[in-house]
């Protein structure tokens, strides 16, 4: 198992590394997210050792234990699911970017909550570019709103935005969802917001990174590819 992880890393590295010169993109400004929630830890600390640097996770609980156990590792973990406010303390403690930040309410808990331990937690803000009722994130219409809503605070920095776009067997048909975060992101950056740094746009899984990489993604945050079809 532990070399299928490392043979699938460097077929991951190697796509998005082709996928970024196809398109006239520094391979080096694409950051692969190894998606690691329910992966056991062992399967972790194979993916690390074949040259994981960023881990990403879904649940507070099962990532607290995870990093207990890697602590000699020197990974960068990122938060990529849905954050309820009551989670916000130990996510400003355990995480160094959190994705999925959608509302003000979550936005003021980490705020409050990095502002007790010192840190400035790093965010980016998730959009609901589909506008599908099952997807978290906020309305396309209403993030910049809250961008600037959410700018003044001290304990937060603003770095980009996340989305989470339909599911299609054809990647191509996802490409107008990942231009449009992108198009986003552009309008935002030009009001030139204090404290919000338009430089990351997590966007692209396993099934359409490679769309997503042509559209201007810098976090592409991949699972299967790597550790297989989940139990």
């Amino acid at each position: 198992m532990t070399e299928n992880i490392q043979s699938r890393l460097k077929l991951v590295k190697e796509r998005i590394e082709t996928a970024a010169l196809a398109c006239g993109r520094d391979p080096r400004t694409i950051k692969l997210v190894a998606v690691s929630k329910t992966v056991p830890v062992d399967l972790v600390q194979a993916a690390i050792k074949a040259g994981v640097t960023i881990l990403g996770e879904n649940y507070v609980q099962e990532v607290r234990d995870k990093i207990e156990a890697l602590s000699a590792e020197k990974v960068s973990w990122h938060f990529i699911g849905h954050l309820q406010s009551n989670k916000a303390k130990y996510a400003v403690q355990l995480f160094d970017l959190i994705h999925s930040v959608d509302s003000l309410k979550l936005a003021k808990e980490l705020n409050k909550r990095a502002g007790i331990i010192g840190k400035v937690q790093k965010i980016l803000i998730q959009v609901n570019i589909s506008g599908e009722a099952t997807k978290s994130g906020i309305e396309t219409e209403q993030a910049l709103e809250l961008v600037r809503r959410i700018a003044p605070f001290e304990n937060l920095a603003v770095c980009g935005l996340m989305t989470m776009p339909p599911y299609f067997n054809a990647p191509d048909k996802v490409r107008p969802y990942f231009r449009a975060l992108k198009d986003l992101s552009d309008i935002i950056r030009k009001e030139a917001i204090a404290n919000v740094d338009m430089t990351e746009l997590s966007m692209g899984m396993t099934g359409d990174f490679e769309v997503a990489i042509q559209q201007g993604a810098t976090l592409v945050r991949i699972g299967t590819a790597i550790f297989g079809e989940r139990v």
